[in-house]
């Protein structure tokens, strides 16, 4: 039988990209014991704020179709949220809840771009990106944040990539698997590329409440930027809430607009109680944010520390999210390589982070979503792989 274009397009290097992590999963299912650091699922709980409201909503039988774009509620909680953080005069008008940042990531790109647009996206980026674009029939276009800046972007082979075809600029801050948080210059180099172009700005901020030294900027706040940027975030990451699906997309009205028409026949809403949970974490949840922060930038600086002593590795510092990318080309052997004679011998789980583009060939992405006793043991497994490889060189 035959199956339409779409199949092709978003298939690929990126959707083959977890096949480790379901590697590490069976493993897990067979008894054997394995730590998995290769998604971004925090160990953290919900705030509890959050699992009383939905608990109660659910309680009051708040089960029956809610407004697709979002109640009102949380529609207007995540844009006073967004405008006291950022300046920009936005409302709930602005904003569209989604069943997560994917979801959202997705809608945007839909409604943005077509068959015959460019869209040039900042690699390393995340895996998804490549088949979400490509999806909406428009091509991407990858301009590289390579490891020699630091994995920053090169603002000169980003402005030779616009063409007349271009329609958007893509990238996340901080970025997945980077962990790279874009700095002011950057952010107002972007911008007035976008303004000199007509470009519109997809600008991924999951990660925008976990910076660490460096802070966090959304490019919308830029003098002319707000009309042309859909900024997209959720709760997954900053409120340890990845299964309640509680994300969204911000931008210009007539593009909310046209993104509730699309989940009419996509979405349809999202349920009543997620949503007053939604509500609840937002308003009343900074604290919990603020103590899974601090916690995520110690459990890093021990990555750090402990694996920046293993000769064979290059460890990347990160400035925000919760990955750590490690260079493991002095090993000998490819990421992916090292990945499953990792997880084989030592039970570690490691994603390869070729699929997130060019610039990072020879890197593993790790997370440090788990607890501190999971990443000290993971550690020390990797450091005696390092070293036995060491001797099998030397052998």
């Amino acid at each position: 039988m035959r199956f339409s274009n779409l199949v092709d397009r978003v298939g690929g290097e990126g959707a083959d990209a977890w096949e480790i992590y379901y590697k590490a999963n069976a493993m897990l299912r067979a008894g054997k014991s394995v730590i998995n650091l290769c998604i971004g699922d925090p160990d953290f709980d919900a705030p509890e704020v959050a699992k009383r409201a939905l608990i109660k909503a659910v309680e009051a039988n708040d089960s029956h179709y809610a407004d697709i774009p979002g109640r009102p509620a949380v529609r207007a909680a995540i844009a006073e949220e967004f405008a006291a953080r950022t300046g920009v005069a936005v409302t709930g008008a602005n904003v569209i809840f989604m069943a997560g940042a994917q979801n959202a990531l997705y809608a945007v790109c839909q409604c943005l771009f077509q068959a015959g647009d460019e869209v040039v996206v900042l690699e390393p980026s995340y895996v998804t990106y490549e088949a979400t674009v490509q999806a909406s029939g428009a091509a991407l276009v990858k301009v590289a944040s390579p490891a020699r800046l630091g994995f920053h972007v090169d603002l000169d082979a980003l402005a030779r990539a616009i063409t007349p075809k271009t329609r958007g600029i893509m990238f996340a801050t901080p970025c997945n698997p980077t962990g790279v948080v874009l700095s002011a210059a950057e952010a107002e180099a972007i911008s007035a590329l976008a303004i000199q172009h007509d470009l519109w700005v997809v600008s991924d901020e999951v990660y925008g409440a976990l910076t660490f030294e460096a802070p966090h900027l959304s490019i919308a706040s830029l003098p002319g930027m707000a009309e042309r940027t859909a900024t997209v975030s959720s709760l997954a990451k900053s409120h340890a809430m990845p299964g309640y699906r509680a994300g969204w997309a911000l931008g210009p009205k007539e593009l909310i607009d046209h993104i509730n028409t699309l989940s009419l026949c996509m979405l349809y809403g999202l349920p009543g109680f997620i949503q007053e949970a939604a509500v609840a974490a937002i308003k009343h949840g900074q604290a919990d944010v603020a103590r899974m922060k601090a916690a995520y930038k110690i459990r890093r600086d021990t990555l750090l520390e402990s694996l920046g002593r293993v000769q064979s590795l290059r460890v990347s510092k990160p400035e925000g999210g919760m990955f750590v990318l490690v260079n493991v080309e002095a090993t000998g052997l490819t990421a992916k390589d090292f990945a499953f004679r990792l997880l084989e011998e030592e039970g570690v789980a490691l994603l390869p982070a070729d699929a997130f583009g060019p610039s990072a060939k020879g890197h593993l992405r790790i997370c440090f979503g788990l607890g501190d006793e999971a990443l000290t043991t993971a550690a020390e497994r990797i450091t005696a792989f390092c070293h036995r490889l060491a001797t099998e060189k030397a052998a």
